[in-house]
């Protein structure tokens, strides 16, 4: 009888971070990578990701010319309309309401 192995794929790491913190600092980290059940690499790498990715996704400067411009005019003139997936999305709890990141 052949057995069934299922084989994880991991993403080779290839940089690496130097960081220095206060003693205090360090502690904060620590007892939060603790109750995240992380290591501390996991915690900071996990937390400065998502901190990356709110400030790219925050950016509110959007440049468009020409056609584009009156593309996207026309879109914002539109009357609203139903969108059971932003229904969806709005019904679930906020990312920032959980407890670890």
């Amino acid at each position: 009888m052949a057995t069934t192995r299922t084989i994880v794929k991991r993403t080779a790491k290839s940089s690496r971070f130097g960081l220095r913190a206060t003693p205090e600092q360090e502690i904060i980290l620590r007892r939060a990578a603790e109750l995240c059940h992380k290591t501390m690499t996991e915690f900071i790498l996990d937390s400065a990701y998502h901190a990356a990715e709110e400030v790219l996704l925050n950016q509110r400067l959007f440049t468009v010319s020409g056609s584009r411009y009156e593309n996207l005019l026309d879109l914002l003139d539109r009357p609203a309309e139903d969108n059971i997936g932003l229904q969806d999305l709005f019904s679930k709890s906020a990312p920032w309401d959980q407890q670890c990141p």
